[in-house]
């Protein structure tokens, strides 16, 4: 049993640092070698890969892009009448993932509009997503490139988010019947919205190709106080075989290189592996 791989996601560690570069370089003095962004795209392609060069890191993963978050977007992949923006925003992503050796993309869903009754929106956003779903794959196979599907919880996080639950998001990829999109399991939106984690992560770990985690449900460190036993869920993704990236996800509830405490005692027990691909 290999190893978990940790990704630092720069857009929630080192929090009172200013940029990306500034946060890579933390990121890799901390020990990391690979690191996740959500959004890098007030950083030029160039730039950044110098500065994670640098930083001796490797990106493994980036988002597509938002839309416009003033008005209420969070991804536009399943939005009626935005198709045109998500697959514009989908080039944005594939030109930054080849500019950074990235090889995933989030591939976001986005919300219910606004005023809009969920259940007599959902087929037609279904329909939209599968349909920018196998585009985004064409796109993607033609640069070696894996995007990924996540479930965010609606209970705390977004209530307006589409696709919400693990189930949800594997019945679509099944409709959609691509090999380069995989599921991306975000550990503390799936407690909130199901729990039944050991089953869940067994019955999903084949076709999900990365792991966030943050604790329940204050979002903070693995061991901050809350549900989960991430000592047990670690060995669960060890023993069930994940080769993938684990992102820490999550609010530093304090200094990060201070919180950091619990993958330095993982590094002490397992071994820190080479961050790969």
């Amino acid at each position: 049993m290999a190893p978990l791989r940790f990704s630092a996601n720069l857009s929630w560690l080192f929090p009172d640092l200013p940029g990306l570069p500034a946060r890579l370089q933390a990121a890799g003095r901390a020990g990391f070698q690979a690191a996740e962004v959500a959004w890098p795209y007030a950083e030029a392609p160039e730039a950044l890969a110098r500065a994670a060069r640098d930083a001796g890191l490797r990106l493994v993963l980036i988002n597509t892009p938002p839309g416009d978050r003033e008005k209420g977007d969070m991804g536009l992949g399943a939005v009626p009448g935005r198709q045109a923006a998500f697959r514009a925003g989908l080039e944005q992503a594939v030109l930054y993932a080849k500019a950074l050796g990235c090889p995933r993309v989030h591939l976001m869903a986005g919300r219910v509009p606004q005023g809009t009754d969920r259940g007599a929106v959902m087929g037609e956003m279904e329909t939209v997503f599968v349909e920018n779903l196998r585009h985004a794959a064409d796109v993607l196979a033609q640069e070696n490139l894996v995007g990924l599907l996540e479930p965010i919880n609606t209970r705390i996080t977004d209530p307006q988010y589409f696709l919400d639950t693990p189930q949800q998001a594997a019945a679509i990829l099944q409709k959609v019947g691509r090999p380069n999109l995989q599921l991306q399991m975000d550990i503390f939106h799936w407690q909130i919205m199901d729990g039944n984690l050991t089953g869940n992560i067994r019955e999903f770990l084949p076709i999900t190709g990365h792991v966030q985690v943050a604790q329940v449900p204050g979002r903070g460190e693995p061991d901050s106080p809350g549900e989960l036993d991430f000592p047990y869920l670690f060995q669960l993704l060890e023993d069930e075989g994940y080769q993938g990236f684990v992102g820490c996800e999550y609010q530093p509830q304090g200094d990060t290189v201070a919180g950091l405490s619990w993958l330095r005692s993982y590094w002490d027990r397992r071994g820190q592996p080479q961050a790969g691909q």
